[in-house]
């Protein structure tokens, strides 16, 4: 059993997140847009490491989670640890309920999770996030 860590929340005003981050990073990561697919830095990377939260540094996501959906962001199977990611409904367009993810410790919007799409993957899930909202340290 592994032991848990404390990791206090990050709160900052919309100006000081402006300060912190270019204006296409706080559009993703504070006001819950999408970069434009296919552009992003990590979507086909494949160097082993982790992926933190640009806005905060907290590691969300590991290389060895990281698969090829070819859907034009970087895709994981499943987080470093569920407790990292925090959960929304998504109702913002027509169609199906979406499931938003955002870091817990700062509430930075990192992209959707999507279930059932078949991918061979040992949680038939997607976490479908920007590439822009992320930072690789490569091991």
């Amino acid at each position: 059993m592994s032991e848990r860590t404390f990791v206090p929340k990050v709160i900052k005003t919309p100006d000081e997140w402006r300060a912190q981050l270019n204006p296409a990073e706080y559009h993703v990561l504070r006001d819950a847009g999408t970069e434009p697919p296919f552009v992003g830095e990590y979507t086909d990377t494949t160097t082993p490491g982790t992926y933190a939260c640009k806005a905060c540094g907290e590691v969300l996501f590991t290389s060895e989670e990281k698969f090829s959906s070819h859907c034009g962001w970087p895709s994981f199977y499943a987080p470093t640890d569920n407790d990292k990611i925090r959960y929304l409904r998504d109702d913002s367009l027509p169609g199906p309920t979406r499931i938003e993810v955002r870091c817990a410790t700062c509430d930075s919007h990192l992209g959707h999770v999507f279930e059932g799409e078949g991918y061979p993957t040992p949680t038939d899930q997607r976490y479908c996030i920007n590439s822009i909202a992320l930072v690789h340290q490569a091991s």
